[in-house]
């Protein structure tokens, strides 16, 4: 890995895109303390940080690998502008959620569904919903199960799984991205609803 290192960014980019995952740490190691710092600096929120950060990341992989990546030679400037849609993204997201308006008169803000407790029928739902997620995650291939639980049951970064499992950040990123996809993909061939 240490010959990576001296490789321009659109060089290492393109030896990931041909299957070089050392060439990807060597990048997320490059630029990692940078895009998380403008991340924490705009969210001012660590966790919220932690999740947007490998998020981005997330999304250069997808976007790398799909070959959707066009080399500007500006790779950190392209990461730092992703980082910044998610950011802003989450924010215009978060403020949809809380702002209610009391200008319609029409409008009984103390009579809506979202606001008030869920009924029995609602909570019946939930139960099977959660019941139909742990017999998808069951059904996945076991590094993709280990990687998915790891992150949601245990909270740990990417970093931690990595480190816990034994493989790069990369591999461990791929392995979630799998689960995702398979979990979606047997949840539809098997016409399971997992929305309220």
């Amino acid at each position: 890995m240490e010959d990576l290192k001296v490789f321009t960014d659109d060089i290492l980019v393109r030896l990931y895109a041909d299957g070089n995952n050392e060439a990807f740490d060597v990048l997320l190691e490059r630029y990692q303390n940078r895009i998380y710092s403008y991340i924490q600096n705009i969210v001012k929120d660590r966790d919220l940080a932690n999740d947007l950060f490998q998020e981005t990341f997330v999304k250069a992989i997808v976007t790398i690998k799909e070959g959707r990546y066009t080399e500007t030679g500006k790779f950190n400037c392209w990461l730092t502008r992703i980082a910044h849609n998610l950011a802003i993204d989450y924010f215009r997201q978060a403020g949809a959620v809380t702002q209610i308006s009391c200008d319609n008169e029409d409008l009984n803000i103390l009579n809506r569904k979202d606001l008030s407790e869920a009924t029995i029928e609602d909570n019946i739902v939930r139960e099977q919903i959660l019941s139909d997620v742990k017999q998808l995650v069951l059904s996945l291939p076991d590094v993709q199960k280990q990687v998915l639980e790891m992150r949601y049951y245990l909270n740990m970064s990417f970093k931690e799984i990595a480190e816990a499992t034994g493989v790069s950040i990369n591999t461990a990123l791929g392995r979630m991205r799998y689960a995702l996809m398979n979990l979606r993909k047997i949840a539809e061939e098997n016409h399971i609803v997992l929305t309220m």
